[in-house]
């Protein structure tokens, strides 16, 4: 199986997501702000706040898990237990936003998300559990030399 392209697209569109989700959530908080927006009498600046953080917690945390799948296909081993748990943690988030952008962005939306979802757990499958050389199959016996 090819891993290393796997996983080396699985990066490039991570790090060209990061900023995307960065500039919609700029996008909200400008909105917010010019229409002194609020929810439930927060107050409007901590609503554009929100959005900020948000857009920038989401953007960095994408550009590490960029980063985790970068790593894998470089040095073609499996990322160890904290790259492992934060490309699952991708892959639900992703799933997650592609079940409610179909909703309320449509179908090129979740188009999007599903791929980026499915490249996730393609690069997550394809550096699974690495066997040792000359191992078999788990559950059959080792070949008698």
């Amino acid at each position: 199986m090819a891993r290393r392209p796997i996983a080396l697209v699985t990066a490039a569109v991570l790090f060209l997501e990061a900023p995307g989700i960065v500039a919609v959530n700029a996008v909200m908080a400008r909105f917010t702000e010019a229409q002194s927006m609020s929810l439930d009498g927060m107050d409007p600046d901590a609503m554009v706040t929100g959005t900020w953080a948000l857009g920038i917690g989401s953007g960095a945390a994408l550009l590490l898990c960029g980063l985790v799948a970068l790593l894998a296909g470089v040095r073609d081993r499996r990322p160890g237990r904290f790259g492992r748990a934060l490309l699952i943690g991708c892959a639900i988030v992703h799933g997650v936003l592609g079940a409610v952008a179909v909703a309320l962005l449509g179908w090129g939306a979740f188009a999007f998300l599903v791929t980026v979802l499915g490249l996730v757990v393609l690069t997550l499958v394809a550096y699974g559990e690495e066997r040792e050389k000359g191992a078999g199959a788990p559950g059959e016996a080792p070949a008698s030399a």
